[in-house]
């Protein structure tokens, strides 16, 4: 099978294709240029491995929760390219694209929400799928959960923006913590591969970011209030 991943969900943007199992992915830092970016970063996948749209058997975007903006770039670009061809559409979870860059078989992926908040969930591994321990959420950091046992690998912008708040929540569950680590296209791939070959994709129109909060800034108010 051939297709797309696109990942506009956090400042970066990339794209990947897989041909067969074999991803090949581009990534850049976009801050606000997502959209101008993305669709030529497939063009050039497309280019590099000889192939036309027309080879293509489906698309994956990360759906969020991330960027609104962002978000809504990747899934409307998803549905540009799936509905002139009648391709399968998915969404892939952000927050378990950074669980399989982790390279660990239990994570806690937390990304960085804005608004003194975060997007926040735990990842257990089982075969070939991420079993969800804590299931996704929008929180303050003196509000996330620690999940079960110890052992655990902490990712994502999260831990860069409010490490000192999350280490007192979570003590000694984590074992190592990557602050580095994101969401993107290659990751977005490698979950996207069996899930289509197990016939998950949807409709185009049926494609749609995944919030998880609806609120995109704070108040004046709110604001002087913190």
């Amino acid at each position: 099978m051939r297709f797309i991943a696109l990942d506009s969900s956090t400042e970066w943007c990339s794209a990947a294709l897989c041909c067969d199992g074999e991803i090949a992915a581009l990534e850049t830092r976009a801050d606000h240029a997502h959209g101008e970016l993305l669709l030529p970063m497939v063009e050039r996948l497309l280019a590099q491995a000889g192939l036309e749209m027309q080879a293509l058997d489906g698309v994956a975007f990360g759906a969020g929760p991330g960027a609104f903006t962002g978000l809504r770039i990747a899934c409307g670009l998803a549905q540009g390219l799936a509905f002139a061809r009648d391709l399968p559409v998915l969404g892939i979870s952000s927050l378990e694209a950074l669980a399989e860059s982790a390279g660990a078989p239990r994570v806690v992926t937390c990304l960085d929400a804005r608004m003194q908040e975060v997007y926040c969930a735990a990842y257990a591994r089982r075969d070939d799928r991420w079993e969800p321990v804590l299931e996704a959420a929008c929180l303050r950091p003196a509000e996330v959960d620690a999940p079960p046992g110890e052992g655990w690998v902490g990712v994502g912008s999260g831990f860069a923006a409010y490490g000192a708040p999350l280490a007192l929540r979570f003590g000694t569950a984590l074992s190592r913590v990557l602050p580095g680590l994101r969401p993107g296209a290659y990751a977005i791939a490698r979950l996207a591969a069996p899930r289509f070959a197990r016939g998950e994709g949807v409709d185009a129109a049926q494609a749609l970011p995944y919030y998880l909060r609806d609120k995109v800034a704070l108040t004046r108010a709110e604001r002087l209030a913190q």
